[in-house]
């Protein structure tokens, strides 16, 4: 395949950031006009539908694009035309800033995996507002991932999250509370129950305020069973649709890249393939706890139309992609075809 024989090698001699900025500018340049989507086209072809249901929603088959990848939804018309039933932006902040320092995102070429430790570097819900408003009747489900600002302090998460969900809830279809990236000091502090409960109910009763759009929290997968199965149910109790597992982790599970090389990157969340069957046993933990009272979304390690179907058969209703988009490249959605066309 071209990407993987010649692009991805190109890309991968420029730092992973670089790599990725130079991608972006390169989709929204394509997605500005028709012969710049023909051409993202063409590394798909046509995607046969398999429409699912999912937080009240009607997805076109079941897999999307994660967040992080489109921070500030600048290249939302280019992943649609490469064949993504649902793109989720962010995590968009209510107030801009530049995340970590850099280097600050790492590749794992032996793993088929990422570190990163980007700090939502973003330019805030209402630059990224401007730009949903410009929506097509090409584009399909768009879902806003929020979180909150770095120093806020946690008493007052609520109050961010709230703001970005004001700034956007015009322009997306569902929303993603995020309180689960390692990269934010203390954010995962609100995945403890008394916070959580409150963070959850004060979104909720700001969405109902607004006028309700589907609601899910993402997790991280780096709990025990017990408190991500607690976390689904306060989901549940306190009116979200949908669920997100997972996050990346803080562990460090890779094969065959040397310890010297993870010691020299430091902190940051691991995410591709080492995620693979932590992310799917979390899919499993929630479906075992709420059943039919959340829609799932499994994220993590996602490459092959297996790893969709065993997410899938584990209670997912749908499935997100970002790193496996780094390695497989823009043709990536119709390699995983085959995981709602069996049968």
């Amino acid at each position: 395949m071209l990407y993987t024989s010649l692009l991805r090698p190109l890309l991968f001699r420029l730092s992973a950031e670089h790599a990725h900025n130079l991608t972006m500018a390169q989709i929204g340049m394509l997605q500005s006009h028709a012969l710049g989507r023909s051409i993202l086209k063409s590394f798909v072809g046509s995607i046969t539908p398999s429409p699912v249901q999912a937080m009240g929603l009607t997805f076109e088959h079941p897999v999307g694009l994660a967040a992080g990848l489109d921070k500030n939804a600048e290249a939302m018309e280019g992943f649609f035309t490469l064949g993504f039933s649902h793109v989720e932006i962010g995590t968009l902040t209510p107030r801009p800033q530049p995340g970590n320092p850099q280097p600050r995102l790492f590749r794992l070429p032996a793993d088929q995996a990422i570190i990163n430790r980007m700090g939502f570097n973003n330019k805030g819900a209402e630059n990224a507002a401007q730009r949903l408003a410009m929506r097509t009747s090409r584009w399909k489900i768009v879902g806003g991932n929020i979180g909150k600002n770095k120093e806020t302090p946690n008493e007052q998460a609520h109050e961010d999250y709230v703001l970005a969900m004001q700034a956007l809830h015009q322009h997306v279809d569902y929303f993603t509370v995020n309180i689960s990236s390692p990269n934010t000091p203390g954010l995962r502090d609100l995945q403890h129950e008394a916070a959580l409960k409150f963070l959850l109910e004060t979104v909720a009763k700001e969405n109902q305020r607004l006028g309700s759009k589907p609601l899910a929290v993402k997790v991280a997968p780096d709990l025990t069973k017990e408190e991500v199965q607690n976390m689904a149910r306060l989901a549940a109790e306190a009116g979200f649709q949908g669920i997100i597992a997972t996050n990346t982790t803080i562990g460090r599970s890779v094969e065959k890249t040397s310890a010297d090389r993870i010691a020299a990157i430091g902190a940051g969340g691991l995410s591709g393939r080492p995620l693979t069957h932590k992310s799917t046993e979390v899919v499993s933990w929630i479906k075992e706890a709420v059943q039919e009272n959340l829609s799932i979304i499994g994220v993590g390690g996602v490459f092959t139309a297996q790893d969709v179907i065993d997410k899938r058969n584990a209670g997912a209703d749908l499935v997100q992609v970002y790193t496996g988009f780094v390695y497989q490249g823009p043709g990536m959605i119709k390699e995983l075809e085959p995981a709602w066309k069996i049968g």
